[in-house]
């Protein structure tokens, strides 16, 4: 057989070319499968997007929520539970730098028997009062809180005695300062008056201790004549003045 009908077919077979219409079809194809991958790629990318949107939502309410139960519910300063946080925390910064701090106690006057006397509408209106003349009068770090029924409490880092005893005086002014309305009838209702205690914070001291001399101060200046701040340096001189007895 010649050797030219051999190589005719490979030269043929070589030179065969795609067809222009199957051609378009791949390119047709390749270009949607790029579009699809594209589009889910557009949707996942939404979609996480969506889920960072919805983390940050839940992170949000979560942050809502731990603020809330740090928050007595009538007067919108802190609870107790945050009082109790607050104070360890005060406590351990104060023993580690040897700064000062100071812990406030105030008590309203009578108020048992404003709110017998008026009702317990008006008594949450005196209580959300205090409370805000409180926080009003307090800066920075210092921590307001209802202590319990008309127990209040402040927490004054970085203050020694005479710069706490400013604030309680300032906040004591204030609230006696206020002629209280009843909003209902715009009847005239007086004036209120409120106790207070200070006790600054020693190195051995607890957060029990500390509020127990707090305490004490408070309880001093009840039988004192109640309005009235008094602070351990004047506990102390009215146990000197009456031969070393200070208030149980």
């Amino acid at each position: 057989m010649p050797i030219q009908a051999l190589c005719s077919p490979l030269r043929a077979t070589s030179k065969r070319e795609i067809e222009p219409e199957a051609l378009g079809a791949l390119a047709a194809r390749l270009l949607a499968e790029t579009r699809r991958m594209q589009d889910t790629n557009r949707m996942l990318e939404q979609k996480l997007e969506a889920s960072r949107d919805d983390i940050a939502a839940l992170q949000r309410d979560l942050d809502d929520v731990r603020r809330e139960s740090l928050l007595d519910p009538l007067t919108k300063i802190a609870n107790r539970k945050s009082f109790d946080e607050g104070l360890r925390t005060a406590i351990s910064e104060a023993r580690q730098t040897g700064n000062p701090l100071c812990l406030i106690l105030m008590d309203i006057d009578h108020f048992k028997s404003f709110n017998d006397t008026y009702g317990h509408q008006t008594g949450d209106q005196v209580l959300r009062l205090v409370a805000m003349t409180i926080k009003s009068n307090i800066k920075g770090r210092d921590l307001a809180a209802r202590y319990g029924g008309e127990e209040f409490v402040a927490i004054l880092p970085n203050t020694d005695l005479k710069g706490a005893t400013i604030v309680a005086e300032n906040v004591r002014q204030a609230i006696h300062g206020k002629e209280l309305l009843k909003r209902s009838t715009n009847e005239k209702l007086g004036r209120i008056t409120a106790s207070f205690g200070i006790a600054a914070f020693h190195p051995a001291d607890t957060a029990g201790s500390l509020i127990e001399r707090a305490d004490r101060c408070l309880y001093a200046a009840k039988h004192a004549g109640r309005n009235r701040v008094l602070t351990e340096e004047s506990l102390a001189e009215i146990g000197e003045a009456r031969g070393g007895v200070t208030a149980a």
